[in-house]
């Protein structure tokens, strides 16, 4: 077991620190989304489906 431990750490290391930041990555835009932001960041101005997502009104950037 402390033999495949030592040949596969690297690819252990590798995968832990992905997990790590896929989890990061999944609290933050669960905050974000709590918090009433979104990922398109609210430019409705500069957007082709201006006026067709967030209940059609444009928003203001927050």
């Amino acid at each position: 077991m402390l033999t495949w431990l030592s040949a596969n750490l690297g690819t252990i290391l590798t995968l832990i620190v992905l997990l790590i930041v896929v989890g990061l990555i999944i609290h933050v835009m669960i905050r974000d989304k709590k918090m009433g932001r979104t990922s398109c960041g609210n430019k409705c101005s500069h957007c082709a489906m201006a006026g067709k997502c967030h209940g059609g009104s444009a928003h203001a950037v927050k």
